[in-house]
């Protein structure tokens, strides 16, 4: 299950060329016995998140989570101590759910000021490691300095995109998960 916010949810973009559709479609073809269920929502920020992870865990049951939250958060200059206080409790609630995590990390652009900025960016990090999760450290690696790669509002990635958001969260997936063998 991927649980994020509009990075995840395709917006602007056809559901079906998301990153989150590809990565159903890699499952697919990788012969892996997993469905993808998109709990994304746009717009969403870490307390949106927190409020509905607990239905939304005993709804869909994942055996993997992947959480993509916090983008929202850092936008709205929210304080990073409570977006981590938010993002502890979802990978605490889905793990005692039976949940691998996977945490997808986030970079803001230099304007927030670099005490902000590096502190909401080690977030990612320093959650990953104390809730012993998988990290995938900034999912727009190697392209977000590429406007060509983004919708006119800069923010939110252009179909061309997608495929390189799926590689950069599946080579933290891939090792988490089981493969038929046929």
């Amino acid at each position: 299950m991927v649980f994020g916010d509009s990075l995840s949810a395709a917006y602007g973009i056809a559901q079906a060329r998301g990153w989150v559709a590809l990565l159903g479609e890699r499952l697919k073809r990788e012969r892996a016995d997993y469905s993808v269920v998109n709990a994304s929502i746009s717009g969403d920020t870490t307390s949106g998140g927190l409020s509905r992870i607990q239905k939304t865990l005993q709804q869909h049951r994942p055996s993997v989570l992947i959480l993509e939250l916090g983008a929202n958060d850092g936008l709205r200059g929210l304080p990073v101590a409570q977006m981590k206080r938010n993002l502890g409790a979802i990978i605490e609630q889905s793990q005692i759910a039976g949940a691998r995590v996977v945490l997808v990390g986030m970079k803001l652009p230099p304007n927030y000021g670099p005490d902000y900025t590096q502190s909401f960016e080690a977030a990612f990090g320093e959650l990953a490691a104390r809730h012993k999760t998988v990290l995938v450290p900034f999912l727009l690696e190697d392209f977000a300095d590429k406007p060509e790669l983004f919708q006119p509002d800069r923010i939110h990635p252009m179909e061309a995109a997608q495929p390189l958001m799926l590689e950069r969260v599946w080579k933290a997936l891939r090792p988490l998960l089981k493969t038929e063998s046929k």
